[in-house]
């Protein structure tokens, strides 16, 4: 079964029960006992320490895994001080009263997203952490608040030049200026671009369809949820919100560049694109916890007991997000060992010959299926990007940019789509949402917007344009969106 389809079977399955049961522990185990299964020829005894030694213990005793989970904890104590100082309480009024309406809040949290384009784990729970308040008030559903920042985070981070993602595509690319080449594949990326557009016109145009609008038609449970959070949270003012997410901005900028080199000379650019993600955003928050405890505690409005009580609250408010993170590496490190990698290689080499100027759009569906399969964007880069730099580079250098445009792009869609993604789990644990919840109500808008980044990356592919192709593009998702609100408002009369 080594490097063969079946190689893709074990998540596959997983996905699939999770989208039908909406039980995502049980599925990714299931996914993960299979993929154990099939590495060890059946053989029961073979099988259970496949999936503990190279599973659970493996993942778990990576230190790159082992940094991003201590971010978590971090980040969830830091919410718990904030909303038990009464931050963000503080926060939602004083942003109702500069933002009235619904879209204001939608749009707020899109800028904010945007604004925030360091990692896109940092994203996904700093924008969760601000806008909640907001976007509780205006009664923006949690669905539509994790969709909102799953899709300002990894679609922001893949265009953004100074970002960890950023670095590991550079990092990807062998025998080329890694980081030039990001560059010129920005106006390439369809996806991340079109998205960002789809988001902001969907808000502005009042356009909701599929899942996602029976979601927003709903809200009374989520008004009486923040109903009762309001009633235990201190009087506390806007700067115990903005003084802990300043600290962390601030820190975890630090942090990153720290790991890349730039307090021992390195340039700003150098810095991000050598950076550790996991252990600069681990030692940043740890910071900004430090100085968001002291802040507290010279501002008199909690004890040093009130702030300790909230390290347990903030750990298990992440407990789920940390449980669906390690089931999902652990089903990534089953379809590593049966070649995952191997088989998506072979068949990229082999739709190579003959489909030249079609290879863009070949190319982001092939990582959109592998992203959405194995839950990871980076891991997709790691194994199509030199792929394409190998079949392009002395031939076609300006299709080998929008190639590589291609396979960011479908990696970040498969990724977005994915259940198994830790960014679409980051997403859903920033908003306070069901996990399989924000899965299902965000998958109608971005297959939409992937498919009319697959028709767009066709046409790239023969008129090799981004001028041409981008407006094209954009055409098509506002054309979309109008005929959808046009049928709504022919239902509604």
């Amino acid at each position: 079964m080594y490097g063969t389809f079946w190689a893709l079977v074990p998540p596959i399955v997983a996905i699939l029960l999770a989208l039908i049961t909406k039980e995502v522990y049980s599925s990714l185990f299931v996914g993960i006992l299979i993929g154990g299964l099939f590495y060890a020829g059946f053989a029961p005894e073979a099988t259970v320490l496949h999936i503990f030694n190279d599973g659970f213990v493996s993942v778990l005793s990576d230190s790159w895994n082992v940094g991003i989970l201590i971010f978590l904890v971090i980040l969830g104590v830091l919410v718990s001080l904030m909303n038990k100082a009464g931050g963000s309480a503080a926060f939602g009024k004083f942003a109702g009263e500069k933002i009235k309406s619904k879209t204001g809040a939608q749009l707020a949290t899109v800028l904010l997203g945007v604004l925030i384009f360091v990692d896109d784990y940092f994203n996904c729970l700093t924008v969760g952490s601000v806008m909640k308040p907001v976007t509780d008030k205006h009664k923006v559903s949690r669905e539509k608040l994790a969709y909102l920042i799953d899709s300002t985070a990894a679609p922001v981070c893949i265009i953004a030049p100074i970002s960890s993602w950023a670095a590991a595509v550079s990092g990807f690319v062998e025998g080329e200026d890694g980081f030039t080449l990001f560059l010129r594949a920005i106006p390439y990326n369809f996806y991340a671009i079109f998205t960002l557009f789809f988001v902001a016109m969907a808000v502005i145009l009042k356009v909701e369809f599929g899942p996602m609008k029976a979601k927003e038609d709903a809200m009374q449970a989520l008004q009486k949820k923040a109903a009762e959070a309001k009633e235990s949270e201190k009087d506390g003012k806007v700067l115990d919100l903005i003084v802990p997410i300043f600290s962390l901005i601030v820190c975890c900028i630090i942090g990153m560049i720290y790991t890349g080199g730039f307090f021992e000379g390195a340039n700003i650019i150098d810095a991000f694109s050598d950076s550790d993600a996991s252990v600069g955003l681990m030692l940043g928050s740890f910071f900004a916890l430090m100085i968001t405890i002291i802040y507290y505690l010279l501002r008199r409005s909690m004890s040093l007991k009130e702030c300790m009580e909230c390290m347990p609250e903030g750990f298990k408010a992440m407990v789920p997000a940390i449980l669906i993170l390690t089931f999902a590496w652990t089903l990534k490190a089953m379809t590593d060992s049966l070649g995952a990698a191997e088989f998506v290689e072979g068949v990229m080499e082999g739709c190579a010959e003959g489909l030249m100027s079609f290879l863009p759009a070949v190319i982001f569906v092939v990582a959109c299926l592998l992203a959405f399969a194995s839950g990871t964007s980076w891991g997709t880069f790691g194994i199509l990007i030199p792929i394409v730099v190998a079949v392009f580079q002395e031939t076609d250098p300006t299709l080998m940019i929008i190639s590589i445009s291609a396979c960011m792009a479908g990696a970040v869609c498969g990724d977005h789509c994915s259940p198994i993604s830790d960014t679409t789990i980051m997403a859903s644990a920033g908003a306070d949402c069901e996990h399989v919840s924000h899965v299902s109500t965000q998958l109608p808008y971005a297959i939409t917007v992937a498919v009319i980044s697959f028709v767009v990356y066709i046409i790239a592919g023969f008129c090799k344009s981004a001028l041409i192709c981008l407006p094209i593009g954009m055409a098509m998702v506002l054309g979309l969106l109008l005929l959808v609100k046009m049928n709504d408002e022919k239902v509604a009369s």
